[in-house]
């Protein structure tokens, strides 16, 4: 067996026929797999990273925390502390609360999607969902204007666990979505198409929105009458990615493969999927290398979430960036990610999913130590002096543009290790267990994603310095690389 996304084969699996699809990333199902992707993903872009959440922290806590009066008394430094802290607190809490839901029921829907009948349905649900819960942040306003924080806190914890159960059950589908060897390139144009798809909608947003209302242009104001002074453009990122899930999830639907068994029960593969979850910790034992596999993702997916969440707030302060620069910064990313998934797909076919992987956070860890080294004065730690480039609208020093420009090399490589990180993981399942798998592997991204940000809190606070506490994410990367080197893979007979 080669080096590629294929399962390992136990000694009572049946033909590898039974558990793959024909053709590749350009075939009728691969294509319908990977553009669903270009539909899902600007949600967690525009809403979990880059535009909903900052604003949620900023404007929406931030209000909540001036009406109550703790600032009082403090001074202007201490007052946007303060602020800062109880906005990031408020989006911890968020991910904690929804990590540790999906962490607790998605192994179990991934064991139900292996036994149950057709997956399609279950995902037209989860989407349903997500797609309702994006169209009500147009009416989170700050203060007492639209829903209460409790209310757009509920929201986006239920959109959080309904995106996680797509992913599932989006991903236990790979393995019928084309032939074996192909499912590395069909999994990394899935994660390419979305983030164009991300990038080409917060362009849009530039275009039509925030540069009309900054510099008069392209437009002398922004379309439809939007009031960026309401943060309208931030609200709108809320039913954009709606509509764009509802449009753009069919082609999905009428063309991927389902995977599934027509007319199988539900109620006894979810009973027989959690027999089959417990089993399946009881004889951890036997899939020891998947075992060790899953510690490692959990290390450093939760150090990479933390990067890229918190990368954002943390160039946004250090280095000064307003709202353009941050949306650039976000739409340059989401480029580069579209070519990172390209790469994952090609590096795992050349390499195998475990070198690859190797590389891809190794590269990421130096790109980490590359950021810290740029401030507002210096860059590379004090050796070259920050001078002045050109004097335009953004990115205006040698700082702004070498951070801008380490950020692509961060977007290729944490795109590409999703999808090695996937065909690793279809790699190591047995046959007929993929989709319970993909549970665990779930939970190995999500039931830790704390620990990233309360290191960073941590160190910030011990040493009152955004710098080192973000050089501590760099602990949960070597600690899971360590781990990810232990896990044996099967070579080509």
């Amino acid at each position: 067996m080669t080096d590629t996304v294929a399962p390992a084969i136990a000694p009572q699996a049946v033909n590898d026929a039974q558990h793959f699809g024909t053709g590749g990333a350009k075939g009728k199902t691969g294509f319908a797999w990977a553009f669903f992707e270009w539909a899902r993903n600007p949600y967690y872009v525009l809403i979990v990273i880059y535009i909903f959440a900052p604003y949620f922290a900023k404007e929406i806590i931030g209000a909540d925390v001036r009406a109550s009066g703790i600032l009082d008394g403090l001074s202007p430094e201490e007052a946007q502390q303060t602020l800062n802290a109880k906005g990031q607190s408020a989006i911890a809490a968020v991910t904690k609360g929804a990590g540790l839901v999906a962490a607790f029921t998605a192994p179990f829907l991934g064991a139900a999607l292996d036994r149950g009948g057709l997956r399609k349905p279950l995902l037209a649900i989860f989407l349903s969902i997500i797609t309702c819960m994006s169209w009500m942040l147009w009416y989170a306003i700050p203060g007492e204007g639209g829903l209460g924080t409790t209310t757009v806190t509920i929201v986006l914890m239920v959109a959080y666990v309904c995106y996680t159960y797509s992913e599932v059950t989006h991903n236990s589908m790979l393995t019928v979505a084309g032939a074996q060897k192909s499912l590395p390139a069909i999994s990394g144009l899935g994660l390419g198409l979305g983030n164009l798809a991300a990038a080409l909608l917060m362009l849009s947003l530039v275009l039509m929105f925030t540069l009309p209302a900054m510099n008069q242009w392209p437009f002398s104001e922004p379309l439809f009458g939007l009031n960026t002074s309401k943060f309208e453009v931030q609200r709108l990122a809320g039913p954009l990615c709606a509509i764009f899930l509802a449009v753009f999830s069919m082609p999905f639907f009428l063309f991927a493969a389902d995977g599934g068994t027509k007319g199988a029960s539900w109620i006894n593969a979810f009973r027989d999927g959690a027999k089959g979850v417990f089993k399946t910790i009881r004889e951890a034992a036997h899939y020891m290398e998947m075992m060790k596999y899953l510690l490692a993702r959990m290390l450093y997916a939760d150090a990479m979430a933390a990067f890229l969440a918190l990368g954002a707030v943390y160039v946004s302060l250090f280095l000064g960036w307003g709202i353009l620069e941050m949306t650039v910064y976000a739409i340059f990313g989401s480029i580069w990610a579209f070519g990172g998934g390209l790469f994952g797909g090609w590096l795992d076919t050349k390499l195998g999913p475990k070198i690859a992987l190797i590389i891809e956070i190794v590269v990421m860890v130096a790109s980490l130590v590359l950021q810290l080294s740029i401030t507002q004065e210096t860059l590379f730690f004090g050796l070259v002096d920050n001078v002045l480039i050109w004097d335009g609208i953004i990115f205006q020093s040698l700082s702004d543009l070498v951070y801008l420009g380490s950020i692509s090399i961060v977007a290729v490589t944490a795109t590409a290790s999703i999808s090695s990180s996937r065909s690793m993981l279809v790699h190591l399942a047995p046959p007929g267990r993929s989709g319970e798998f993909f549970g665990l592997y779930a939970i190995a991204g999500t039931v830790t994603v704390w620990i990233g940000p309360m290191l960073v809190e941590f160190f910030t606070d011990t040493f009152n310095s955004q710098r080192i506490g973000m050089a501590s994410i760099a602990m949960l990367f070597v600690i899971g690389v360590a781990v990810l080197t232990t896990v044996k893979m099967e070579k080509s007979g």
